[in-house]
């Protein structure tokens, strides 16, 4: 004899009313994003692939004029791209998570629109397009330069997932920080300037000198990068890169700015 269905209860049926809801207000958002970021600027999403190829373009002149090879392997471009490239991801990702709830205040007025829809919104968005771009450049690398390399993709895949989620984490929290305390926009601005320098973009970490490697060890963007050299170099095994240490900050950051904006972001957007 054959069981038939539970009826839904009521509960059941607003959970599910509910995420599909949620669902359909981050589709929104992700399109008001879209033409938002990309859509009113003369070349839109071109401007999105000519930064990092002009970045990787501009270190490969300039270092190659100085060395015979890179750090790694032979291919100035690839050795660069292997490194900016996640670094743009992290870095646009965080940058414009932390400005989420900002860039869509207005729309948080209304009950359908929530601090956690907006957030994942401007996430998902800046991630296709940072993917996108990172597709693009190393393509065009592997295609056009003799790298006489066999990338390691499920690494590869792992490296930029690995910057998803710090730049997630780290945007969250200071989604949070930046409604709080005005000021820490532009401290945070400031202080991350030299992260670019202390990435380990231009030379690899081992060759840095202790004590100093040791304190770099806890830039947890030098683990992102290693691991990234570590998909594409078969030769490269980056023992350092921890990735216990990478999503434990991503988890940590994100669960904290999650658990703060529930408890204030009514009272901080309002007061804004």
């Amino acid at each position: 004899m054959s069981s038939l269905p539970l009826p839904q209860g009521p509960n059941t049926l607003h959970r599910s009313k509910r995420r599909l809801a949620s669902m359909r207000t981050i589709l929104a958002l992700v399109l008001r994003e879209m033409v938002t970021t990309y859509g009113r600027s003369p070349g839109g999403y071109l401007w999105a692939v000519l930064e990092p190829v002009a970045g990787i373009a501009l270190l490969t002149i300039i270092f190659s004029a100085g060395f015979r090879s890179p750090a790694l392997g032979i291919s100035f471009p690839l050795f660069y791209a292997s490194g900016m490239l996640p670094f743009l991801m992290y870095s646009d990702l965080s940058g414009k998570v932390s400005l989420s709830i900002l860039f869509s205040k207005p729309l948080l007025a209304y009950p359908a629109v929530t601090y956690l829809d907006a957030i994942l919104a401007r996430f998902f968005v800046n991630l296709l397009t940072q993917l996108l771009v990172a597709y693009l450049v190393l393509f065009g690398i592997l295609t056009f330069f003799d790298t006489k390399i066999v990338p390691d993709y499920p690494t590869v895949v792992l490296g930029f997932f690995m910057a998803a989620c710090l730049a997630l984490g780290v945007g969250t929290f200071n989604c949070y920080l930046f409604l709080r305390f005005p000021v820490w926009q532009r401290t945070w601005s400031i202080l991350m300037r030299p992260l670019f320098i202390i990435s380990c973009i231009f030379f690899l970490f081992d060759t840095i000198p202790q004590p100093y490697r040791d304190i770099l060890w806890y830039n947890p963007i030098v683990h992102v990068v290693g691991l990234m050299r570590r998909g594409f170099y078969a030769n490269y095994d980056a023992p350092y890169v921890s990735l216990i240490y990478v999503f434990g900050i991503s988890m940590l950051c994100f669960l904290a700015g999650l658990t703060l904006l529930y408890r204030g972001h009514r009272r901080l957007v309002n007061d804004g």
